[in-house]
């Protein structure tokens, strides 16, 4: 099946098919945590009993789509000491002090807390619950910054030198590394499509029980209608914030990775007098050109320096060797930008329908949103892939390349592990997957149900085990524990 790959383009595979299952939990679950922690905090300043049961219905689906997501990132931990372990060895000194503080301070004040926000509303007081639920918001938020800063530091590489000896990245500076050139934008880009993702998502589970409701006859409850609305709203708010951050980080990278914004914009030639906008095309890395190229003449350069006759270089001032591969940063790019604006629409019609009094009566919009549920994890995984290839050749930009990069393993091997992978993922997650659109397929009801506790109390382990009721009353006292 992979006769004809080798060990570095195999390991790339299995590093994005791994990467891929993993980013579509926490591009949910980093939303909806900060969309619980909101609804708990309705919940106990109205006291209206819907923003509760939106709380424990929501709250069952994030612990499962937390726990895959915790789950599928231990996995992608242990190919940077399998798949690439050279790079793991070059770029350590650096990215391991960031990595490694993500599961510090933030998984554990995640981990340290979820206990509480799930079992902990009628034991620990309203006060320790909320705080709770804040916890896991901050922690979820912390991981993505501590992540996203290794991330963006491959991208644009600051506060290091290398060692002359051993080839390694030493730090040279903290904050040249945490936040390194692309950093802030980069993190307020993707935080916004973790909200706008969970915001699609919670919209479209909305939208179907509306519509469900609607084909039988029946009213549907507030609990599903506020769901709807807390949607739109952030639909409304987040679409056009998220356009103008994208932009912001679109400039960003033409100014320290240009050559990943010609391969954007399909611009295999420079253009001296104003650069088109390509709507459509099929790039032609063989022959270096656009193939059926439809475009707005010079609206690119306006796009990307404000000015209709700004000059653009294009990928013609980039040796062949150091270009990314165009046709999946071309198109992957489109489809998040397309994605995007569809979004906008979105907002822009609840908005119209919302002053109209309309919102949960427009069956369109409920339509229109259903089939936008699942569109921001298109978009994030296409927004990544727009980031990621559009690097290549490297891993640290400008620095370490891929090829050299990756350990020194045969292809067989690596073949191996990554059907392994294939397998176990579609076969696990698909199930968990599977469950939770069952779970988003009952309404939220009036006095919906907590998640269930299986236990009496915590598991102890052999040596702590407290005597039985019997031996105590035979004894007459607490029984001798093993090992005392």
């Amino acid at each position: 099946m992979f006769e004809n790959f080798d060990a570095v383009l195999l390991a790339r595979i299995q590093f994005a098919f791994t990467v891929s299952f993993h980013f579509i939990f926490p591009a949910f679950t980093i939303g909806l945590a900060s969309y619980l922690a909101v609804l708990n905090g309705l919940y106990y300043w109205t006291k209206d009993h819907k923003y509760l049961d939106l709380f424990r219905y929501w709250v069952k689906i994030f612990a499962l789509a937390f726990a895959m997501g915790v789950v599928s990132g231990i996995v992608m931990s242990y190919q940077f000491g399998t798949n690439w372990s050279v790079f793991s060895d070059k770029a350590g000194p650096v990215i391991g002090g960031p990595m490694a503080y993500e599961v510090l301070s933030a998984f554990f004040l995640e981990a340290g807390f979820l206990g509480i926000m799930l079992f902990g509303r009628e034991r620990v007081g309203p006060v320790l619950h909320m705080t709770a639920c804040i916890a896991v918001a901050v922690g979820t938020f912390m991981s993505a910054f501590w992540i996203l800063s290794v991330n963006s530091w491959m991208h644009t590489p600051a506060g290091f030198e290398i060692d002359a000896a051993t080839g390694q990245f030493l730090p040279t500076d903290f904050w040249q590394v945490i936040f390194n050139p692309s950093f802030p934008y980069r993190l307020t880009h993707t935080l916004a499509a973790t909200y706008l993702t969970t915001a699609f998502i919670v919209g479209g589970v909305a939208a179907y029980h509306l519509l469900r409701r609607r084909r039988r006859g029946e009213q549907p409850s507030e609990a599903t209608k506020t769901m709807f609305s807390m949607a739109m709203w952030m639909a409304v708010i987040v679409a056009p914030i998220q356009i103008i951050l994208g932009h912001e980080h679109g400039l960003n990278t033409l100014e320290y990775q240009p050559q990943k914004v010609m391969a954007m914009e399909g611009h295999y030639n420079s253009y001296p007098d104003g650069a088109p906008l390509y709507l459509f095309g099929i790039p032609n890395d063989e022959e270096q050109r656009l193939d059926y190229a439809i475009g707005i003449p010079k609206v690119a350069s306006w796009v990307l320096k404000g000015d209709l006759n700004a000059p653009t270089a294009g990928l013609d001032t980039i040796p062949d060797e150091s270009q990314p591969p165009v046709m999946l940063v071309f198109w992957s790019f489109r489809i998040m930008v397309g994605i995007g604006l569809l979004m906008l629409a979105v907002g822009a019609w609840s908005l119209v329908a919302r002053m109209r009094g309309r919102l949960n009566d427009d069956v369109w919009l409920h339509r229109f949103a259903l089939a936008m549920g699942p569109s921001g994890l298109v978009a994030v995984l296409a927004g990544w892939i727009t980031t990621e290839v559009g690097r290549q050749p490297y891993t640290i930009y400008g620095y370490l390349t891929t090829a050299d990069s990756v350990a020194p393993l045969e292809a067989p091997a690596v073949a191996a592990s990554l059907v392994a992978f294939i397998v176990i993922y579609f076969a696990v997650f698909g199930a968990g997957t599977f469950y939770i659109l069952r779970m988003m397929s009952k309404p939220p009801v009036f006095g919906e149900k907590p998640i269930k506790e299986t236990i009496d109390g915590p598991i102890r382990t052999a040596g702590t085990t407290p005597a039985s009721e019997e031996m105590v009353r035979r004894n007459k006292g607490p029984a001798a524990v093993p090992g005392e």
